[in-house]
């Protein structure tokens, strides 16, 4: 959830506070409650905090100004424990403004602690867990560690429970900061003369592209000349050395109103780069992250997909192409309840993982819990070095590039393209298709980029009819087969960004119960197959979209370029280009995008930080 930053130099190489607060601005996405930034200077730990964004802060600091230093961290909040206040924002200072800390995760036996800390005399002046941690961590260098902050660290690792990644820094070290890592996410930034940390690289991406993994249960030192990392029982440990492949322009807007904007015009480029270099030049799969033997691949006999929210619904888009090219019986599970209704899980049960930062909390849980089980985990991630490509046994990167507005636009798109890519590689490795069958869906594939960029060329009719409805109180979409999830995401979008009530159904669920909900004026969005579907479910469509239209709603009417069938049902259509049918959804989704990023413009809400909501949901 929340975002992090640390930065130590030699001789103030820049000014911490300057650094700092450029990784916050990044960070934002993360949380965006209230944010704080800690210095090291004169022998005192100098801290400002507000409740807001980090704008606000920064009006802090300018009518309350920092003097120079060359070490400090930061912090952007997401709020778990205590309100969204001044008090509670992070760093906490305690022992006289001599250790401050910053935290992200969640403490689960905080109030113990508490207690215990509170008996021997230490007093709280906030609602935090982390306020605790910083305490305990005061406590510890002060009684045990002799005045060592890492040996402090460590001590207090050993004594949480939850998930947490702390930095501390000390006014009598002010060389160094400490941090450790457990179930939350942690990277070290390498320079010259200088080091940073953050929740993720975009934290120092405008200083360095030379980044460092840290493992789960490590504690790292960091000084301007480098890093030491022990685990959390003392002793030595490496991290493992990588250098970002995007700069600092990814992580900018680029001209367009919101990252949510640019992020949905960057998805051909997304779909391009996660294809690119994934196939031989036979037209054969060579997935070289698949770390899993072919033989063990050729035993699985079910699926589970694991992920939550849209990578959720990317997972059921996937399960249609699985099912259909492998004839592998698939489940998508909600991450948060897999592993709480005792799911059978076996040596033949390979689960596929999906998630855009890799670092949320309760599909990690549902990795460790399914290799337990003893079943192979494949992960579809969008962050290299993060934990849940980490602990799985294989991954599939996206190469989407980074993904800054909270609601996922391109990691959605090209979660899917990674799924329909395993699926095709299974598919390869089982028997299930013919090469040449494979080199036709991969040629198919390879032009979903342009066929992307033409529904974009198309944006503006679509942004003028998200301006005209909204103010409307709901809206409805109805989809079939690989177009319902698109559906549920369309509604979801909606919901996220400009606070609309909005749900999605399976087309063929009206007649048992949602067409209640159609009255005059309703807008409903329908997502047409393509008319050489299986089934003749492009018939049964049309005739969904009758059903709704008899009973008084507007109907949006997303369908192929070429199909007439629909026009005289239609109040407003928005074509996409012909497709294969599932394929459909890289191309019917992003008027969905679009539309609700024009509504929430259009209600004048900040797309990119919608309200309650942060990026990486890293706390169960």
């Amino acid at each position: 959830m929340c975002g992090i930053v640390g930065y130590v130099a030699a001789n103030a190489q820049r000014d911490a506070k300057n650094v700092i607060i450029d990784g916050l601005r990044r960070l934002e996405y993360r949380g965006y409650d209230s944010a704080g930034v800690a210095i090291a200077a004169n022998g005192t730990i100098e801290c400002r905090k507000k409740a807001g964004k980090v704008a606000d802060l920064e009006a802090e600091i300018a009518d309350n100004p920092l003097d120079t230093s060359s070490l400090g961290i930061g912090h952007t909040r997401w709020a778990t424990h205590g309100g969204p206040t001044d008090e509670n924002a992070h760093p906490h200072v305690v022992g006289g403004n001599k250790l401050a800390v910053v935290h992200n995760g969640i403490i689960e036996n905080f109030a113990a602690l508490k207690a215990e800390l509170a008996g021997k005399g230490y007093a709280f002046a906030s609602e935090t867990d982390t306020e605790v941690a910083a305490t305990l961590l005061l406590d510890i260098y002060n009684a045990e560690a002799g005045a060592d902050l890492t040996k402090a660290m460590q001590l207090t690792a050993q004594r949480l429970e939850g998930a947490f990644t702390l930095l501390a820094i000390h006014a009598d070290q002010p060389d160094k900061i400490v941090a450790a890592r457990w179930n939350s996410p942690l990277v070290i930034g390498t320079g010259e003369g200088e080091n940073f940390l953050s929740s993720d690289v975009s934290g120092f991406i405008e200083y360095t592209r030379d980044a460092v993994e840290m493992d789960n249960g490590q504690i790292v030192t960091v000084t301007a000349d480098g890093y030491d990392i022990i685990t959390f029982d003392g002793e030595a440990a490496e991290g493992k050395a990588f250098r970002v492949e995007w700069d600092i322009t990814a992580a900018e807007k680029g001209g367009y109103n919101s990252f949510m904007e640019k992020e949905i015009h960057d998805q051909p480029a997304a779909v391009r780069d996660t294809l690119y270099g994934r196939f031989d030049d036979t037209g054969a799969l060579t997935l070289d992250e698949l770390r899993i033997d072919e033989s063990v691949l050729r035993s699985v006999n079910k699926i589970i997909i694991v992920a939550c929210g849209t990578a959720a619904y990317a997972g059921q888009v996937a399960r249609y192409a699985i099912e259909h090219w492998c004839r592998i019986p698939t489940e998508v599970e909600l991450a948060h309840e897999f592993r709480y209704r005792d799911p059978i899980v076996n040596e033949q049960t390979l689960v596929v993982a999906v998630s855009q930062s890799g670092e949320t909390m309760d599909t990690l849980m549902a990795v460790r819990h399914a290799r337990e089980q003893g079943a192979k985990v494949i992960a579809i991630c969008n962050t290299v070095g993060a934990s849940i490509p980490r602990e799985a046994d294989a991954v599939l990167y996206t190469y989407a590039g980074p993904e800054i507005a909270v609601a996922s636009t391109k990691a959605f798109i090209s979660q899917i393209v990674a799924a329909y890519l395993l699926a095709l590689y299974l598919a390869q490795v089982r028997g299930n298709k013919y090469a040449d069958e494979i080199r036709r869906i991969v040629a198919q594939l390879q032009e979903m980029p342009d066929k992307i960029q033409q529904v974009l060329d198309r944006a503006g009719e679509v942004r003028e009819l998200g301006d005209e409805l909204a103010d409307a109180k709901s809206v409805l979409f109805l989809g079939r087969h690989v177009g319902f999830p698109v559906a549920l995401e369309g509604a979801l979008k909606l919901k996220e960004v400009a606070y609309m009530h909005a749900e999605g159904f399976a087309a063929g669920e009206l007649k048992h119960g949602p067409i209640a909900l159609v009255e005059e004026g309703q807008p409903v969005f329908v997502i047409v197959p393509s008319k050489l579907s299986r089934n003749n479910l492009h018939a049964k469509v049309v005739s969904n979209i009758q059903e709704v239209r008899a009973r008084g709603a507007v109907t949006i009417v997303i369908a192929e370029e070429g199909d007439e069938d629909v026009v005289q049902f239609a109040n407003h259509i928005i074509r996409i280009p012909e497709s294969a049918g599932l394929l459909q959804p890289l191309l019917a989704t992003v008027p969905l995008q679009v539309f609700a990023c024009a509504v929430a413009e259009a209600k004048g809400l900040n797309v990119d930080q919608p309200r309650n909501l942060a990026k990486s949901v890293t706390v169960e």
